[in-house]
């Protein structure tokens, strides 16, 4: 498997590109972020527009036109789903290996 440079994704970023799956502005990526992880991850605002400069760096994410000047709208390019899904692909190989290595999905207890 080719290793992408973008990968491995950070938990963070990866829930805020999934996040932007439809555009959306700062508060909104936090709020979705939260309710995607189930509530164990919480951004910052430091931390998410710190996420939000460097994905945009990255060709991750871009910027959008918006009506509201105060309001920044962010969604994700065609080179941010690719790499989303990439990583998708990873944890999902790993899983898989893990699982056939115990023969089953490891229960908490075993943790």
């Amino acid at each position: 498997m080719n290793r992408d440079k973008n990968l491995p994704l950070t938990e963070t970023v990866y829930y805020v590109l999934l996040a932007l799956k439809e555009p959306a502005h700062g508060y909104a990526i936090m709020q979705k972020v939260e309710e995607l992880s189930g509530g164990q991850v919480r951004l910052a605002a430091g931390t998410m527009y710190g996420a939000i400069e460097n994905l945009q760096k990255k060709n991750l994410i871009m910027s959008l036109p918006s009506d509201d000047p105060r309001r920044k709208m962010y969604t994700i390019t065609d080179l941010g789903k690719a790499v989303l899904y990439a990583d998708y692909q990873r944890m999902k190989f790993m899983l898989s290996t893990t699982e056939q290595i115990f023969g089953e999905v490891i229960p908490d207890e075993k943790i």
